[in-house]
């Protein structure tokens, strides 16, 4: 399999909401059917080729809120297309929904306006015209941007900053909420409760240091914040669907260029 990777921080004006854009072609895939894993992102994913099939639909541009279960993606021997890595805490702002609206549904840029955006972006010739486009329409959208609550956001803040490594009492005291207004306020915005955000942040760190080659899964428990490796392969059959073992041995394969798709060690 051929892969070609092209990674872009946004423009300054959008980069408070979305974290990074990723370009991709891929030829000659032979993974059928690929795990989209539970994230700390609200996921924007435009296809340049055939149209993103996942969770029933088939659509040429899709934004899928935050979960807690692995979505299967069918996918084609040839894509190409482009991710965007939002913030949960900036949907509102750029679709005028929470992202609480968006848990665990998957929806087309249609819905949003932004119908025309694949077909845009198919036309031009190259990663550099197209993020540029994006940086375009992206802007436009946080002109007037609408922010949660300022505990709201430093809760989110350190709780990803910590990848889901800290207590949710711990949470509510350092912003000066109860515990129980955080989690009603927390899931109200995002879709899910503080704990539910915890395990995905530990997940998503666990994934992102299987992708980096860190393969011994007792250090990795350890290091991710789960009580056991027996604690770690658990949430792993929760979240992702299957063992680690079984995702290194059917997916780590495909993922050719590590970096890129393990993500930034401190997401913005």
């Amino acid at each position: 399999m051929t892969v070609t990777w092209a990674v872009r921080a946004p423009h300054p004006v959008v980069r408070p909401l979305v974290t990074r854009y990723v370009g991709y072609a891929q030829d000659d895939v032979t993974l059928a059917v690929h795990r989209g894993l539970p994230s700390r992102h609200v996921t924007l994913v435009i296809s340049l080729a055939g149209p993103v099939r996942m969770a029933g639909h088939s659509l040429p541009g899709l934004v899928g809120g935050l979960h807690t279960r692995a979505v299967l993606i069918r996918q084609d021997r040839v894509q190409e297309g482009l991710q965007l890595e939002l913030d949960p805490l900036g949907v509102r702002t750029l679709f005028g929904v929470t992202a609480a609206e968006l848990s665990g549904e998957v929806v087309s840029l249609a819905e949003f306006g932004l119908g025309s955006l694949p077909d845009r972006l198919r036309e031009l010739p190259g990663w550099d015209d197209r993020f540029a486009l994006l940086d375009d329409v992206l802007a436009a959208r946080a002109v007037e941007p609408v922010a949660p609550p300022p505990e709201l956001g430093r809760a989110w803040r350190l709780l990803r900053g910590a990848d889901g490594r800290v207590r949710v009492a711990d949470l509510a005291r350092e912003v000066g909420w109860s515990r129980r207004h955080l989690g009603e306020r927390f899931r109200a915005e995002l879709g899910l409760a503080p704990k539910q955000a915890a395990r995905v942040l530990r997940f998503e760190r666990a994934t992102r240091l299987l992708r980096r080659g860190h393969t011994d899964l007792a250090a990795l428990a350890v290091e991710c914040g789960f009580y056991d490796q027996a604690h770690l392969t658990n949430e792993w059959r929760a979240l992702a669907g299957c063992t680690p073992g079984r995702w290194m041995a059917e997916e780590l394969p495909f993922l050719q260029d590590q970096e890129v798709a393990a993500g930034p060690d401190s997401p913005a």
